[in-house]
């Protein structure tokens, strides 16, 4: 029997080239800044040269790309084979920089993200069989913790970006609001075509402004290589310290508790469950992509929520689109002049559509928890904990500072504390034996509880 085009799930739908180009640069400007902040922050806590910041830097867009392929188009038992961006995480940052200015340097880091990669791929099929605790009490929470968690990110944007000589100006906020309402106008009034590019026609009309208004710097681009490839071990051959790879097995677990939060929550989005082999696979991806990442000189991969958000908005459920967009990196990595070229983008450009794709995000956490019955299971108090666990390390962020490092790792991840917490919580009150709570039944009117007898 033919196969018809209906047949084929949204996920597996190859748009046309223009519009896989479109839909792809999208997702790479919106996690461009997020991917080179990781090895802007490492680099310059380590004082390396401008040179070998550019180097950290394409290495990383290139490993960027080709973890992105790994994860959505997928070989053998590694790759999710959803619309996954996949970067550098954040979690790895704090152990990174203790662990290369305290002796170690670069090969130290190196040498921990290798194992730590490993102990990935080797845990992946105990993380699937765990599936059954993720229902969707804890998954809705989960992905809005996720959204919340990420709206300070935009708003930091918004203002100029963290440590910004002009943070918090009215005119950044000003390009910030109208690249805002450029995405919220071209979505509500845009033909289908434009209003799925929404983002990207914000991002390029704010640019257009930023431009003649002094925003923007291109004398980078004067600067970079047309060609640049990374060799393997660039900075010397790995170093395997214990210390170094304990706290880096401490990040793993964070990063792969944030990417089950992650897959699952683009499932929900796209309509294709994640169910345990996919998620097993998806894990696998990522400690492939790390061990990689140990290797070309960059750091620990995992599932990038802002480009969750990206798929909730615009409901562009393709994975290869964000193959695409992962394709587009490995070319900004090769081509560090094209790299520079979009890192000219303003930080309030990037905060205004930020801004939209995050809060997309929690608006699907929210989504989903429409439907979880709160009667009788405590349900409630699952999702406040939860949610208030993972918003004190974003609103207080020197709240564990006196904790040890492992703890740090762990809990100053408002996305990683807050899905652990719900876990545990779900865990309590829905898993673990004890007595249940019992409930008045609801009568209909003129009935009698079945165990009063009848009067006379």
């Amino acid at each position: 029997m033919a196969t018809t085009a209906e047949e084929v799930h949204p996920v597996d739908e190859i748009p046309p080239v223009r519009q896989l180009a479109a839909f792809g640069l999208q997702h790479v400007l919106a996690m461009y800044a997020g991917a080179v902040a990781v090895p802007l922050i490492v680099g310059g806590a380590l004082r390396l040269s401008p040179a070998d910041l550019a180097y950290l830097i394409t290495a990383d867009l290139l490993v960027c790309g080709v973890a992105t392929l790994i994860q959505c188009v997928g070989f053998w038992r590694f790759g999710v084979r959803l619309p996954i961006m996949q970067g550098c995480t954040f979690a790895a940052v704090s152990p990174m920089v203790l662990i290369g200015t305290t002796g170690g340097g670069l090969p130290a880091i190196y040498g921990s993200v290798i194992v730590a990669g490993l102990a990935i791929v080797l845990l992946a099929p105990v993380f699937g069989r765990l599936l059954r605790f993720f229902p969707p009490l804890v998954t809705g929470t989960v992905i809005l913790i996720i959204g919340v968690c990420l709206l300070p990110v935009a708003g930091n944007w918004a203002a100029g970006g963290v440590g910004a000589k002009d943070f918090g100006a009215p005119r950044n906020l000003a390009l910030a609001a109208f690249v805002l309402a450029v995405v919220l106008g071209v979505q509500r009034f845009a033909p289908a075509f434009l209003a799925r590019v929404a983002v990207l026609t914000g991002i390029v009309a704010g640019l257009v402004v930023a431009v003649p208004f002094g925003f923007t710097d291109f004398g980078g681009v004067a600067d970079a290589d047309w060609v640049g490839i990374s060799t393997p071990f660039h900075f010397g051959a790995p170093e395997f310290r214990v210390s170094a790879i304990v706290s880096m097995l401490v990040v793993a677990l964070v990063t792969m508790t944030e990417t089950t939060g992650d897959l699952i929550a683009v499932g929900e989005m796209t309509g294709r469950k994640v169910e345990p082999r996919p998620l097993t696979d998806g894990l696998r991806a990522d400690g492939l992509s790390t061990v990689l990442g140990g290797v070309f000189n960059t750091f620990p991969y995992t599932a990038y929520a802002q480009n969750v958000g990206l798929v909730g908005m615009t409901r562009v459920r393709s994975r290869w689109v964000v193959a695409a967009a992962g394709g587009l990196l490995v070319l900004l990595g090769l081509l560090p002049k094209l790299g520079a070229v979009v890192a000219a983008v303003p930080a309030p450009v990037l905060g205004g559509a930020g801004l939209v794709m995050f809060g997309t995000v929690a608006a699907s956490g929210l989504r989903t928890l429409a439907g979880v019955d709160f009667r009788g299971n405590h349900g409630l108090t699952v999702v406040a904990v939860s949610v208030a666990v993972g918003m004190l390390p974003v609103g207080v962020p020197t709240v564990y500072a006196r904790f040890p490092d492992w703890f740090q790792t762990v809990m100053n991840s408002g996305i990683s504390a807050g899905c652990l917490t719900a876990i545990a919580l779900n865990l309590l009150f829905n898993h673990l034996p004890g007595r249940a709570p019992r409930e008045a039944p609801v009568l209909a009117e003129g009935a009698r509880p079945a165990s009063t007898p009848p009067t006379a």
